[in-house]
């Protein structure tokens, strides 16, 4: 598991779970942040959880001297989707339904954190997604763009022999290039490979540098997952840097129908991240802009059962009230303690020769040459 900042050779990260009771005997699930979790779930304690969006602006005022940002930002994204799972369980209506959807389908590409897998296990992972109906797909990459395209030519390759003429490809650089290394290895890319978008080709806070790579480049632009309060998302959209806006599954639902709101005035699509976003599949079926959600896992992270199946390249929500979500205490108690704190070896740290490096190199990315 790993991007172009580093791979953990186990293929394991932590899925934090955040659980809210009500004293009506209904528990919400939120999965994210449990940074001030105390500071943060006073603005809430005792209160109406129907109320879900004043308390989510409740909770912004508690939070405002820390910022609209990082971990504390997560906790706020976990509470609110844990609220609005408590809501449409009294309720008793599935979440999709009681926001106002009417389409439990919910659009999907491929995607994987798989820049150290090998061609052959790069390819096996791909024909288990096109086998379920996966037509487009996102992969890691940034380092070496004959790797890159290589890589890109053999999911395409996955896709076209499970029926698909033209299919979809994506490619995530994770925030590895300056700007102008990422005009020249997308341009590179390019000359054999028609890119649907590249996703945080600089770093994510570099409105004027995604722009500058957004008019140099013939593939959208994708970024936003790693933005978190709202005021962030306006630079970016008013200087033209972005032609998907992504939102994260820690920001919450309410965060999720904000952005998509925001982005919509610009005439712009929106697309959830996330290796579970449950939370935003609901509310992007009451949306105008959603695009496609990021399918990372077909199957949920250990101890967590999740109401939907993935059919025919799409999420298909189901009818349990709620966020359909079922968290086993017993089986995540059970599991051994792993770190929450980011590995060096992992994609959590950043390279010190990110964005500055001379030349190419098709070593893995923690060794990757300056």
């Amino acid at each position: 598991m790993g991007d172009a900042n580093g791979v953990l050779d186990d293929g394991v990260t932590v899925l934090p779970v955040l659980l809210v009771d009500t004293d009506e005997g209904i528990t919400g699930v939120g999965l994210g942040s449990h940074a001030e979790a105390a500071t943060v779930f006073a603005a809430i304690e005792g209160e109406d959880p129907r109320s879900v969006t004043a308390l989510y602006d409740r909770m912004l005022r508690y939070a405002f001297k820390a910022g609209h940002n990082g971990a504390l930002f997560g906790t706020i994204g976990a509470l609110d989707t844990a609220l609005w799972d408590i809501k449409a369980q009294a309720a008793g209506q599935p979440l999709w339904l009681l926001l106002g959807g009417r389409d439990r389908r919910v659009p999907a590409y491929a995607s994987g954190l798989d820049i150290g897998l090998g061609d052959e296990e790069l390819v096996n992972a791909y024909v288990v997604y096109a086998e379920r109906g996966l037509r487009a797909a996102k992969l890691k990459g940034g380092i070496d763009p004959e790797a890159d395209r290589r890589r890109l030519a053999l999911v395409r390759e996955v896709l076209a022999d499970a029926g698909t003429a033209r299919p979809g490809l994506m490619l995530d650089a994770n925030e590895t290039w300056s700007r102008k290394q990422a005009v020249r290895h997308i341009g590179e890319l390019e000359r054999t490979l028609d890119l649907a978008w590249v996703e945080e080709p600089v770093r994510r806070w570099d409105a004027e540098g995604l722009a500058v790579v957004q008019r140099g480049v013939r593939a959208a632009i994708a970024t936003g997952e790693n933005l978190t309060g709202l005021e962030q998302f306006r630079p970016l959209l008013k200087a033209g840097g972005v032609d998907i806006v992504q939102t994260a599954a820690v920001g919450g639902v309410t965060h999720f129908l904000r952005t998509a709101a925001l982005a919509h005035a610009f005439d712009l699509p929106v697309s959830p991240i996330g290796n579970i976003p449950v939370g935003l599949l609901h509310a992007a079926t009451a949306v105008p802009n959603h695009l496609a959600s990021e399918l990372q896992d077909l199957h949920p992270p250990v101890g967590i059962e999740v109401e939907h199946a993935i059919e025919d390249g799409s999420y298909i929500l189901g009818d349990a009230p709620g966020l359909g979500v079922r968290v086993d205490e017993n089986a995540i108690a059970a599991l051994a303690p792993r770190p929450h704190l980011p590995r060096p070896e992992g994609p959590g740290v950043r390279p010190e020769r990110a964005g500055h490096r001379l030349l190419t190199a098709a070593a893995a990315p923690s060794d990757a040459a300056g």
